[in-house]
């Protein structure tokens, strides 16, 4: 799908919108009011765009600071993808196929998976579910119902937002093995959280969206490139085309009201006037720029907790993982991905851990983790014995997505703000969806469309195509 530089009506109607924020969400309302005729200039405090989904170098290496997915449900962030024309370069699976291997068991390594076919809801995971060894039979049967109690769950219910899904879990007969195996597998890479911390709203988002909706819903999709390449390079040509002025490296000290109903926005040596404002910033940082009376309660943002990432990179001289990725139950890896290509790396391999709701380790020394993490791998994947680790390195992201604990519904605000002309955007705000990429765009969206509502300008027909296929 190709966008071009569109029409954008006389000189003398161009509103001015500036975003304050050059992560997806941001990026997201930057281009949907720059493609509705609203001239734009969106600022970012860091070097580059993309939030915390980006990448740096290390020697000759492109390393992606922590490994990013996406699922075939997610229509808003493939609509990004389209949108910057970088979606051969994140390409989804043909069908959901997660090796899941576990190491607990006292005969030893043992590989189910977790797949679907091509049959109705919910027929197309019954087949794998009825094979997968990593629960007993009785497991397997109480799953299911639990999986038709979770859809017939109304995710409109406010009631859902105050309880935590393990308690809804175990209430539905779901054993402790079948938590670790099944839904805190998916649920701890989804909601950053295991089930007794996360919302039962958001986890019923997460299960009814992505296993209960549409077979295909749950195809997983990745990079195959830096997301630099994506977040920032992409995103930075399509910004450019679509005429916005980006400016990196340019923080924004304050935001407040003009007399006559403008904004400005101060930066360091300069002073923006707009006719709306975006907060397209974390939580905590939008908390500090909002004027007085912009929210009823704008401490409500601060208790909006945090939750962390750790990543653990791994870099062998020969390849030991002949799978492009594959999860883990019995040991503290979680999730293991393929990165060598999509780094750069010409010869060995190239493994990235990523490990979700890693509160107790987030802190812990690299040497720590390095004696904890390296004999795991060698129980996880044999062909590690004997290689030579190349290099080991970590990268931590303390406040990697809000937390999903039950209550954070009622916390999280819109976009729209009292203060007429100031929006709010982030994976933080009041999308539906956990802190993912696919709630940055919707955010993004969502604060788009509300400063075309204040304009008087019309939607793009494109904007919302991915509601549509939603």
């Amino acid at each position: 799908m190709t966008h071009g530089t569109r029409s954008r009506g006389p000189a003398a109607d161009r509103r001015h919108t500036v975003v304050v924020g050059g992560g997806i969400a941001g990026v997201t309302t930057a281009l949907a009011l720059a493609d509705a005729g609203v001239r734009v200039t969106l600022l970012e405090g860091r070097p580059r765009l993309g939030g915390l989904a980006f990448s740096f170098r290390r020697g000759d290496l492109t390393v992606d600071n922590g490994q990013h997915v996406y699922l075939r449900c997610c229509t808003a962030y493939r609509w990004f993808l389209d949108r910057v024309e970088g979606a051969e370069l994140a390409p989804l699976q043909d069908r959901l196929d997660v090796p899941v291997v576990d190491l607990a068991r006292p005969a030893g390594r043992r590989l189910g998976r977790l797949r679907r076919d091509a049959l109705p809801v919910p027929l197309h995971l019954g087949r794998s579910l009825a094979a997968y060894p990593h629960l007993s039979l009785a497991d397997r049967a109480r799953v299911g119902r639990a999986a038709l109690a979770l859809k017939g769950l109304d995710l409109a219910d406010p009631a859902l937002d105050t309880q935590d899904f393990g308690s809804w879990l175990a209430a539905h007969g779901q054993s402790a093995r079948a938590v670790e195996a099944l839904w805190d597998l998916v649920g701890v890479a989804t909601l950053n959280a295991v089930a007794s911390e996360a919302s039962l709203g958001l986890a019923a988002m997460v299960f009814k969206t992505g296993l209960l909706s549409d077979p295909g819903a749950a195809d997983i999709g990745w990079a195959r490139v830096p997301l630099g390449d994506l977040h920032d390079r992409l995103a930075r040509k399509a910004l450019d085309s679509a005429g916005v002025r980006t400016e990196v490296r340019t923080r924004v000290t304050s935001v407040s009201r003009n007399g006559n109903g403008s904004w400005s926005v101060e930066v360091p040596g300069e002073t923006l006037d707009a006719d709306a404002v975006v907060l397209a910033v974390p939580q905590r940082e939008a908390h500090d720029l909002l004027p007085p009376g912009a929210l009823d309660a704008p401490e409500r943002l601060l208790e909006i907790g945090t939750a962390p990432i750790l990543n653990v990179h791994v870099v062998y001289d020969r390849k030991v993982l002949a799978r492009p990725f594959l999860t883990a139950l019995g040991t503290p890896i979680q999730w293991v991905f393929d990165r060598t290509e999509a780094s750069g790396l010409r010869s060995g391999q190239y493994l990235a851990l990523s490990q979700s709701a890693a509160q107790d380790e987030i802190d812990t020394p690299v040497a720590v983790l390095r004696e904890r993490y390296l004999p795991e791998l060698e129980r996880l994947l044999p062909l590690t014995r004997g290689a030579e680790v190349k290099d080991f390195f970590v990268t931590r992201e303390r406040t990697a997505t809000f937390a999903p604990a039950p209550g954070v519904g009622r916390l999280r605000p819109g976009a729209r703000t009292k203060a007429t002309g100031l929006y709010l955007a982030g994976a933080w705000t009041a999308t539906g969806w956990p802190a993912t990429m696919e709630s940055a765009v919707r955010s993004g969206v969502s604060a788009a469309d509300a400063v075309l509502g204040a304009l008087g300008r019309p939607r793009p027909r494109h904007l919302f195509e991915f509601e549509e296929a939603a």
